[in-house]
C-alpha cells in the first residue's frame, strides 16, 4: 500500500466512530493508537510489521495507563450523597412542628416533615440543627 498513514488514520477514525455508538470505552484506546500510528507512519517511513508493533504497544500502554488512572481516581472520589436525602440534610437548620417528648418529635425541613429524635425534650417552634440521619429519622439538637 502506498499510503499506510491513510489506512491507520481511517482505521482510527472508524474505531472512534464505533466508540461513539456505545462501546463503553473499549474502542477509544485502539482508535487513538491507530491515529497515532498513522501520524507516526506519515512522518517516518515504517514497515508494516513495525506499524503493527507500534499499534499494539500504544493500545496496551494507553489502556493500562487509563486503568491505573481510573483506579486511583475512584479511591480519591468523595462519597456521593445522591439518593440519600437524610444525609444531605445534615447541618440544615429547621423548626420543630411537634414538640420532642420522650426523645421523639417532628421537624419541618423545606417543604417536607421528618421524624426527629433528640436527647432532650424541646418545645414546638424551637430552632434545631440536623446533626445526623438514621434512615428516615433525623437526629437534631437545639441551636
Amino acid at each position: 500500500m502506498s499510503y499506510p498513514h491513510g489506512f491507520w488514520i481511517t482505521l482510527g477514525g472508524a474505531l472512534l466512530a464505533a466508540e461513539m455508538l456505545g462501546a463503553g470505552g473499549y474502542l477509544l484506546w485502539s482508535g487513538i493508537a491507530a491515529v497515532l500510528v498513522g501520524l507516526l507512519s506519515w512522518v517516518l517511513p515504517l514497515d508494516w510489521a513495525w506499524q503493527g508493533v507500534f499499534f499494539s504497544l500504544l493500545t496496551v500502554a494507553s489502556a493500562v495507563a487509563w486503568w491505573y488512572w481510573l483506579r486511583g481516581r475512584d479511591k480519591n472520589a468523595a462519597q456521593s450523597l445522591l439518593n440519600q436525602r437524610g444525609a444531605q440534610l445534615v447541618g440544615t437548620h429547621a423548626i420543630l412542628i411537634e414538640p420532642v417528648v420522650n426523645g421523639i418529635g417532628r421537624v419541618r425541613v423545606g417543604d417536607g416533615t421528618w421524624r426527629a429524635v433528640s436527647d432532650t425534650d424541646l418545645a414546638a417552634g424551637c430552632s434545631v440543627v440536623v446533626i445526623a440521619a438514621e434512615g428516615v429519622t433525623l437526629r437534631v439538637r437545639p441551636l
